[in-house]
């Protein structure tokens, strides 16, 4: 049965790829995606950028759009004038790659959803360094706006 609900796929990038499902509500179009790291370079963070905004912008308004992967975004905790695109739920601080995809998701109108509900630290991790010590949280399910209540 879920072959028949794949309408379309595309890889973009070798860090993007993109498919199309057809579902009882709603077309769901999913993008999933390996952002640059905090260390790479700007012209290389700029150009993932530009290729997923170029997938957003061709995903009809209407689709339910989720955007989900390794983003390398701390995105922190801080929502202050972000309302609208994140929770209080985060943690730690944004950093550079946080604050581009903050940016991108207010352009885009799209919502953060591991920011929203509350939860133990414990279980806002998405990825632990191999000291042990370092816990972060760059792993993301993002969504539009219009559907935010179905996370």
């Amino acid at each position: 049965m879920v072959h028949n609900s794949l309408l379309e796929w595309k890889p973009i990038s070798e860090r993007i790829i993109k498919a199309r499902y057809n579902s009882a509500f709603a077309k769901l179009s999913v993008t999933v995606c390996y952002a640059p790291t905090e260390d790479a370079e700007d012209e290389e963070k700029d150009i993932f950028y530009d290729e997923l905004q170029a997938s957003v912008d061709e995903t009809p308004s209407h689709d339910v759009l989720l955007t989900m992967g390794d983003l390398n975004a701390k995105v922190g905790v801080d929502n202050q004038v972000k309302e609208s695109t994140m929770g209080r739920q985060g943690l730690g601080d944004a950093n550079d790659n946080g604050d581009r995809l903050i940016t991108f998701c207010q352009e885009n109108r799209l919502v953060i959803g591991g920011t929203i509900f509350e939860h133990k630290n414990i279980h806002k991790v998405t990825c632990c360094s191999p000291d042990g010590h370092t816990q972060n949280q760059i792993d993301r399910i993002i969504i539009n706006n219009r559907w935010r209540g179905c996370l």
